[in-house]
C-alpha cells in the first residue's frame, strides 16, 4: 500500500498491508487488552488520555508535516488539527467520569434502581482521509475513556498517519494492543465487522461507504455509527451583512481545501441581494494562495488525489453545461500537484451536480431563492443533512429558523459550522446517524444497561410491572 504526495506525485512511503492472520492476531490481541484496561478507573484512563493531549501538542508541527505530505493540507492547518485533537483528549480525561456516571432512577415498592454504562469490547473505526487525525481522535478519545478497546482501519493514503496514531497511544502509556492500526484495504473490512470480537463500528466516509459498512454489521447485529456526506446550505437572508456573509462562507467553503462534509457548499441567497453577494464571494474566494503545503503562507493546498481533483471538475464542468454561469475559477492549472483552483459557480438549479451531489473541493454553488420560505425549501431539497447556516442579522430570526426549519444535524447562525468536543456531531438523511463528541458520542458505544435491586424481606414483593 503506498501513500502519494499529492503535491509531488512522488511516493512517500510503502506499507506492507496485513494477512487476515495478521489482522486476527490484532484484535484477539486488542480483546485481551480491553479485558484490562475495563477495570482501569476513570483517574488512570485521565492520565493516559492527558499525556496522549500532551503529545499531540508536542508533535504537532510533525504530525502537520505528516498530513501535508499524505493528502496535502497546509502544514500550518495540520497543526492546527493536531492541537484540536489535544483540546478532543483533554475534554474527555475531564468529563468521562461524570458521562457515564450512574444514574438513580426512582421505584416504587421499595426498590433501587440505576443506569449504568459498561464498555463494549474491541470497537472498530474506518476512518477517511481528509481530517486524518482529528476523525480518528473524536472517536478513539471517547471509546477509549470508556474502557474500549480500538482498532483503526484508516483510508489507504493516510497510512503513515494510521501508524502515527497507534504510537501516539502506545507512547501515552495506555495498553501495547488497546488501540491498533490495522494496514488493510477495503476488501478487508468486512471480516473485520464480522470477526466475532469485534462489537461496533464507527464510520466516517461517503454514503456508499456508509451503506456497505451498515450492511455488513447489520447481518451481523452490530451497533454502527456513520457520519457521512454533506451538501450544507448556507442561506444568506435579505437582511444580511452581505460582506461579513460572504468573508464567512468563504472560510466555511475553503476549509481543508473544501474537502469537508462540513464545509459550506451551497448558498442560498435571496434574489434581491444576488448580484451583491456574487461580487463579494468571488473577491472573498479569489485570496485563497495556491502552493506548497509545507509553506506556511499556502492557505489552499492541492487536493488529496489526482482522481479526485478530476472527479470534482467533472462535477463542474456538467454544471457549466446545464446552464450554470462559473464567476472565478473552473480550469484546472498547469504545473504539478493535484490542484482545484477557488471556484464559484451561480445560476445553480436542481439537476446540475452542483445542485445534487456533494462537492469535495474548493466550489461553491450560488443558487437564488425568492424569499426566505423559497430559502427554507431549497435547503432543504437535498438527499444530505449533516450541516447548515444562515445569515441574518436579526438573531432571533435566526435561532427559531435553524431550531425549527432546517433538516440538519448541526446549523450555526452568523458562523460557518464546525465540530468542536462539547457539541454532538452528526446528521440526518443520506448524512448517517449517531453522533460523536459531548456526552452523546461517549454514549453510543456503551452498554447502558439497567440494574434494579429489590430485597428479600417482602418490602419489595409487589407485583412486578408488565414485562417485556
Amino acid at each position: 500500500m503506498e501513500t502519494v504526495n499529492p503535491f509531488t506525485g512522488e511516493t512517500e512511503r510503502r506499507h506492507h498491508e496485513m494477512t487476515r492472520d495478521e489482522v486476527d492476531a490484532a484484535i484477539e490481541n486488542a480483546q485481551r487488552a480491553y479485558l484490562a484496561w475495563r477495570g482501569t478507573n476513570f483517574a488512570r484512563r485521565a492520565e493516559h488520555m492527558r499525556r496522549a493531549a500532551s503529545l499531540l501538542d508536542a508533535r504537532a508541527e510533525e504530525y502537520g508535516r505528516l498530513m501535508a505530505t499524505e493528502m496535502g493540507k497546509p502544514i500550518r492547518d495540520g497543526i492546527a488539527e493536531a492541537k484540536k485533537c489535544a483540546v478532543g483528549c483533554n475534554f474527555y480525561a475531564e468529563h468521562a467520569q461524570k458521562f457515564l456516571a450512574p444514574q438513580p432512577v426512582e421505584l416504587d415498592g421499595g426498590r433501587k434502581a440505576c443506569v449504568v454504562f459498561n464498555p463494549l469490547g474491541v470497537l472498530l473505526a474506518v476512518m477517511p482521509w481528509n481530517f486524518p487525525f482529528w476523525q480518528v481522535i473524536r472517536f478513539a478519545a471517547p471509546a477509549l475513556m470508556a474502557g474500549n478497546a480500538g482498532v483503526l482501519k484508516h483510508a489507504a493514503n493516510v497510512s503513515g498517519c494510521a501508524i502515527a496514531l497507534e504510537r501516539l497511544f502506545r507512547d501515552a502509556g495506555f495498553p501495547e494492543h488497546l488501540f491498533r492500526t490495522l494496514v488493510i484495504g477495503n476488501k478487508a473490512v468486512e471480516h473485520v465487522i464480522e470477526h466475532p470480537l469485534v462489537r461496533a463500528v464507527s464510520l466516517t466516509g461517503s454514503s456508499g461507504a456508509g451503506r456497505a459498512v451498515a450492511g455488513a454489521a447489520g447481518r451481523c447485529l452490530k451497533k454502527c455509527v456513520l457520519e457521512l456526506g454533506g451538501s450544507d446550505a448556507y442561506l444568506v437572508l435579505e437582511d444580511s451583512d452581505i460582506g461579513f456573509a460572504a468573508a464567512q462562507g468563504a472560510k466555511g467553503r475553503l476549509v481543508n481545501g473544501g474537502q469537508s462534509c462540513i464545509a459550506a457548499k451551497r448558498f442560498i441567497v435571496i434574489e434581491s441581494r444576488r448580484a451583491e453577494f456574487e461580487r463579494a464571494l468571488v473577491s472573498e474566494m479569489a485570496k485563497a494562495r495556491m502552493g506548497d503545503p509545507l509553506d506556511e503562507t499556502t492557505t489552499l493546498g492541492p487536493m488529496a488525489r489526482h482522481d479526485l481533483r478530476d472527479g470534482l471538475h467533472r462535477q463542474v464542468r456538467e454544471s457549466v453545461v446545464l446552464g450554470a454561469h462559473c464567476l472565478l475559477g473552473g480550469e484546472i492549472p498547469s504545473g504539478k500537484g493535484a490542484f482545484y483552483p477557488p471556484t464559484v459557480l451561480t445560476n445553480v438549479r436542481k439537476g446540475m451536480p452542483a445542485y445534487d451531489e456533494e462537492i469535495f473541493g474548493p466550489v461553491a454553488a450560488i443558487i437564488s431563492a425568492r424569499d426566505e420560505r423559497d430559502a427554507i425549501r431549497l435547503a432543504n431539497d437535498s438527499e444530505f443533512g449533516l450541516g447548515g447556516g444562515i445569515f441574518t442579522r436579526d438573531l432571533a430570526r435566526g435561532e427559531k429558523l435553524a431550531s425549527e426549519q432546517m433538516e440538519s444535524g448541526l446549523v450555526f447562525v452568523n458562523a460557518p459550522v464546525e465540530s468542536n468536543p462539547k457539541l454532538p456531531f452528526g446528521g440526518i438523511k443520506e448524512s448517517g446517524y449517531g453522533r460523536e463528541l459531548s456526552s452523546f458520542g461517549i454514549h453510543e458505544f456503551v452498554n447502558i444497561k439497567t440494574v434494579v435491586i429489590a430485597s428479600q424481606d417482602g418490602a419489595a414483593s409487589s407485583q412486578a410491572v408488565h414485562s417485556e
